[in-house]
């Protein structure tokens, strides 16, 4: 069973920023270019200096981040909480229809060990390099920003939000995040007692947990290795419907021969329909018509899966009948892309020659295929929303 444990978190201190929304930040792995720069404008303090740090003639970029840190930390822009917490951490935010809808979770330190036991992966992750996130791990020896565990057991009743929160942020979404710390024995040994009673399903962040495991293993090699070395910041969740909103991560298609005829190319594994505007129905055409949708610059079709396609796809999940069908069509650049509108934002501008529409996998569906150790395809699913880097770090102490 997982290990969860309580750690004194860093925070930003009130008497040094004029606003929480103005220091903290999306993960890295979200954040444009274009983003990051609007980020560091908001403020001198903003965390995605660390997240996402610039290098310079004099010293790499890691290291600069190391340097911010510390001068952080020292000029009292940071405050170390002075016990081990865990932390309360609530996202208020309004689905996709404009119900008004939750995420509450703890962030705790989840001990590391191999996925397959008390840690279980739920897709494949795609080919992406980890030294960037292991040389910031090594220069700050700090977790910036927690991944996301999905617990099966009944997290959400063990969870006493306050009516004012030490920690609140509205951040560009109009999504309201929420944090404080839990210090009490009795409440930190429930939360504790619900977690390590099922394994954890990392929701999000699957690489930076592989560049954890592989730091303190890397640190236990080399006779350095401190108690700290074997876990990571990670927010908890309780696995339900009514606690995540999961969306689905579309495909973008670049470089297919210009004159191939994707109807007809994709005809043996779906039955293919015109469809009307690509506005916001869109995705309850898909939902009521069983199907997935591709988008070209001339035409939206509804693509339902035929029988033969869906029996033979290893999941019953868009993305793995999908890969079926681009396995078979002539080389070309796969990109993945959430949000139906910038996929076709990205097709209507001309950047790709076509994009396909997926349909989110299911709450229960996640559950059931990580219990039966066969992980789904790479980029299936999108949790959403986020939860911020900056509202606590968590040092590696020692």
């Amino acid at each position: 069973m997982p290990r969860f444990e309580p750690f004194p978190g860093l925070r930003y201190s009130p008497s040094h920023i004029t606003s929480l929304a103005d220091v903290i930040c999306p993960p890295y792995d979200v954040i444009s270019d274009s983003e990051r720069q609007a980020l560091e404008a908001r403020s001198p303090s903003n965390v995605v200096r660390l997240e996402l740090p610039h290098g310079d003639a004099d010293q790499d970029r890691y290291q600069k981040a190391k340097a911010l840190l510390d001068a952080w930390r020292d000029g009292g822009i940071f405050h170390r909480d002075p016990e081990p917490c865990f932390y309360g951490y609530r996202m208020q935010y309004a689905d996709p229809s404009g119900s008004p809808c939750q995420t509450i979770g703890v962030i705790g330190a989840l001990g590391l060990e191999a996925p397959g036991s008390g840690i279980l992966p739920h897709e494949e992750t795609t080919p992406k390099a980890k030294t960037d996130r292991l040389e910031l791990l090594r220069a700050t020896r700090a977790n910036l920003s927690p991944i996301w565990g999905l617990s099966p057991a009944g997290l959400s009743a063990t969870i006493h939000p306050p009516a004012h929160p030490v920690e609140r942020a509205t951040d560009g979404d109009g999504v309201v995040h929420e944090l404080w710390p839990i210090r009490d024995p009795a409440e930190i040994k429930a939360i504790r007692d619900v977690v390590e009673s099922e394994p954890v399903l990392i929701a999000d962040g699957h690489h930076r947990y592989e560049t954890a495991l592989n730091y303190g293993n890397e640190r236990q090699k080399a006779g350095r290795a401190e108690p700290d070395d074997d876990a990571v910041m990670a927010l908890v969740v309780e696995l339900s419907e009514e606690q995540l909103t999961v969306q689905a991560i579309h495909r973008l298609l670049g470089g297919l021969p210009e004159d191939i005829d994707l109807v007809s190319a994709l005809d043996k594994w779906f039955d293919i329909t015109p469809t009307g505007p690509v506005d916001r129905s869109i995705v309850i055409r898909m939902q009521e018509a069983g199907a997935l949708a591709l988008l070209t610059p001339k035409q939206a079709w509804l693509a339902r899966p035929r029988p033969e396609v869906t029996a033979a796809a290893q999941h019953d999940l868009d993305s793995s009948r999908l890969d079926m069908a681009l396995a078979d069509l002539p080389d070309h650049q796969l990109v993945y892309q959430h949000g139906w509108d910038n996929a076709a934002a990205a097709v209507a501008a001309g950047q790709v020659s076509a994009a396909v529409l997926l349909r989110p996998a299911t709450v229960a569906q996640i559950a059931a295929i990580s219990r039966g150790g066969v992980r789904m395809p790479p980029k299936t699913t999108f949790f959403w929303p986020k939860p911020r880097t900056g509202m606590v770090i968590r040092e590696l102490l020692g």
